[in-house]
C-alpha cells in the first residue's frame, strides 16, 4: 500500500513539475541603448554636493 502511495505521489509530482520551462535567449533578455548624457545630467562625482546623498538619521530628527 505504501508503494501505490509512493507511485502515485512521484506521478502527481511529474505531472506538475516533470517539464523545464521553456529557455529564453540571451537576445530577450538584454536591451542595447546608446550611452551618452541623459536629459543634460551630470554623472561625475562631486565631493560638496554628495553629502546629500545619504541619509543620517540625526539630521532628519533635527538633532
Amino acid at each position: 500500500m505504501n508503494e501505490q502511495k509512493t507511485d502515485s505521489a512521484a506521478a502527481a509530482r511529474q505531472a506538475r513539475f516533470g517539464k523545464l520551462p521553456a529557455r529564453i535567449r540571451y537576445e530577450d533578455m538584454v536591451e542595447d541603448q546608446a550611452a551618452g548624457p541623459s536629459g543634460g545630467a551630470d554623472n561625475r562625482y562631486n565631493p560638496e554636493g554628495s553629502w546629500n546623498h545619504f541619509n543620517c538619521l540625526a539630521f532628519d530628527l533635527g538633532l
